[in-house]
Formats: C-alpha cells, structure tokens, sequence
C-alpha cells in the first residue's frame, strides 16, 4: 500500500494537471454546452405550447399542443431566432431531429395490438386500404399532375394516409426532405384536418335525416378514425356525434397510426432501391454493388413496435405509462418547434397553390372514396 501511495505522488507531482486541461472540458461536455441555449429555447415553446392546448376552447377545436408548438415555433422563427440562430442551432436541430426519432418510438405507449382486435379485420382492411389508397394518389398526382417534387409528394400524402403532422415528421428522417417541405406538408393536414373536423359531424347528421344510408355511430366512428388526419381531430369529430362513435374513431385511429412503423420501413426499402437503380443508370448500366446493398433501416420505427407490443403485455403500471405520455408530448413538442423555428414563411410562400391541391384532392378522396371503402369492406367482410 505505501508503494501504490507513493506511485501515486510521483505520478501527480510528474504530470500535473494543466490549465488547458480546465479550460478545455470533455467532447461530450462542450457538445452539451452547444446544444443547451436551442434545448432551452424549444422546451420554452413546448412547455407553452401544452399549456395552450389545454385551454378548453382550442381542445373543443381539436388543436392540439403539436400543432401549437409548430405556430409558435413559426411566429420565433420568423421573428427573434435569426438572431439568436448561431447560438441555439445546435440545439434545435438536434430537437427536430433527434427527440423526434425518441418520441416516435414512445408513442408505441399509447397503442396496444389489442386495439386491433377491438376493430376486427374490417377495421384493419378499411385502415389498411385508405393508407396504400391515398398515398399511392399524393405520389402519382403530386408528381404527374401538380408536377411537385416526389419529397414533397410523399410527406403530403404520409400526412393524409396515416396520422397527420406526426406522420409527417416521422417520414422526413426516411423521405430526407427539408424543412420548408416538411412545413408546406404539416400546413396542408393542418388545413384540411380541421376542415375535417367540421365537416364530417355535418355529414353525419344530414346523412342520419335523409336516411341515405344505414350509418350506425359505430360505423361512422371507423369512418372518421380512417379518413381524419390527426388524433385529436378525430376524437372531437367522434365526440360531435356521440361517445360511442368517439370510442370507435379513436380504436381505428390508433390501428392506423400502428401501421406507420410497417410503412415507414416498407417506404425505406422502396427508396434505396429507386436510388440505387439510379445510381446504377447513371454509372452506364454498370452494377453497383454498394448502393445495391444500402437499405436504411429507420430503426426508430422497429422501436415504436417493439414499444407497443411492451405496452400490450401491460408490463408497466398504469401510471408510468401515463407520465411517459406526457413526456412524449413534450418531446414531439420539442421536435416541432424546432421544426417551426427553421421554417420560413418566404418558403412556403414559394411552394405556391399546388401543394395545396394536392391536399385538397386527397380530402376529396378521403371523404368520398374513404367512406366507399368503409361500406364496400364492411359488406364484404361481414
């Protein structure tokens, strides 16, 4: 022991700490300094933003606290940040980018693949049909009709077929596009979601008058949970009419929402194939055994499976799961305001009528050919 005490001592007396060694800390420590002023800044506008979405007037509307987030990200952004930009761009980039893959994976916590069957297989094929439906149309007439770039295509149409802002956000990590085609895309669900919202209550009671068809608040639930954008859209459409059709909007909901992990991954392969074929035109027809093998894997959408199927097992208490949903809120909170504070409203301004074309012919689809569907699955199944 007095020798180890005494190797000890040389050892500090013959390499003593430096001054540079306290001024310059640990890698890890300087990245955390860098991140901390843009993590501040978006938790400011996420802890706002839930505050605000819980004002009863704004919940009766169906807004939601992402979509709040995503305003007042929009209103900073295009005001204060440049300012600040130099200094908080680290963090909110890591907030749009890296808590938006986290609170993907636990929004697994509000699904359970019980939910599939309190819908049955109806429910699942009417789901499962809108989803291929609707997106295959935003990438064919975004593209061939409306001559969009198939980025902004394909975040529109992830948008209407699946769960509104949060869908979107979640295919920019796999679709790579940039934030004013991410903004352009929430701003065209937000729309229409909300004129959803509305308007389908009205549907239901004109069509309930007129006896036009046998729609039960069961089946108009289906019909809203497949069709409506966002979640909180379709609980206050569903709400509108009943609980019980609010009960079985949100159950479809969810069953739809559960499919974005399987898309997300199906959506991955289908763009490194297409990349690596152009790859290999534009090598003269030469193989390319690099790009060939370059599936990306979003492995944050296996995480949001994986989280569901713990949350169905009921593994754990109540409580936590609740808690955990709060601090997704916040953290897809988070990841929204920062994609508002990188968006600019010059760009959208850029991006013209023809995105929002595109999302108004999609509505139309949802509604007309979404209820079609609902009535020619359940004739079939049943």
């Amino acid at each position: 022991m007095p020798d180890l005490l005494e190797t000890s001592m040389e050892n500090a007396v013959h390499n003593p700490i430096s001054a540079a060694d306290l001024t310059h800390p640990p890698a890890a420590l300087q990245r955390l300094c860098r991140l901390l002023p843009g993590l501040a800044l978006t938790s400011v506008l996420a802890y706002a933003s839930i505050r605000m979405g819980k004002i009863h007037w704004l919940q009766s509307t169906g807004i939601s606290a992402l979509t709040l987030a995503i305003v007042l990200g929009m209103l900073v952004g295009n005001t204060v940040y440049p300012r600040i930009g130099p200094m908080a761009g680290p963090g909110v980039n890591f907030s749009k980018a890296n808590l938006l893959r986290l609170g993907i994976i636990l929004y697994g916590l509000r699904l359970t693949f019980q939910d599939i069957g309190d819908v049955g297989w109806t429910g699942v094929a009417i789901d499962a049909t809108v989803l291929c439906s609707t997106f295959g149309l935003a990438c064919f007439l975004g593209t061939r009709v409306f001559g969009l770039d198939r980025k902004t295509a394909m975040l529109i149409g992830a948008g209407s077929s699946i769960c509104g802002a949060a869908a979107v956000m979640a295919a920019e990590p796999v679709v790579r596009g940039g934030a004013e085609q991410v903004m352009v895309a929430v701003a065209t669900v937000v729309v229409f979601g909300t004129l959803a919202m509305f308007m389908y209550p009205v549907l239901y009671n004109v069509v309930a008058h007129y006896r036009l068809f046998d729609l039960s608040p069961n089946a108009y639930g289906v019909f809203v949970g497949s069709t409506i954008h966002e979640v909180a859209q379709v609980v206050a459409a569903g709400r509108a009419v009943s609980e019980q059709a609010a009960n079985t909007a949100v159950i479809a909901k969810m069953v739809r929402v559960m499919m974005l992990a399987p898309f997300l991954i199906m959506l991955s392969a289908y763009l490194s194939r297409s990349s690596a074929k152009d790859e290999e035109a534009a090598d003269g027809g030469r193989k390319n055994a690099t790009a060939c093998g370059g599936m990306v894997i979003p492995w944050f959408a296996v995480g949001f499976v994986l989280v569901a199927g713990v949350n169905s097992l009921a593994l754990l208490p109540p409580t936590v799961v609740a808690q955990l949903s709060d601090i997704d809120t916040g953290v897809l909170a988070m990841a929204m305001a920062g994609l508002g504070l990188t968006t600019h409203v010059s760009a959208i301004r850029r991006a013209g009528i023809k995105p929002l074309a595109l999302a108004a012919v999609l509505f139309a689809w949802l509604t007309c050919g979404g209820f079609f569907i609902n009535v020619g699955a359940t004739a079939l199944l049943n």
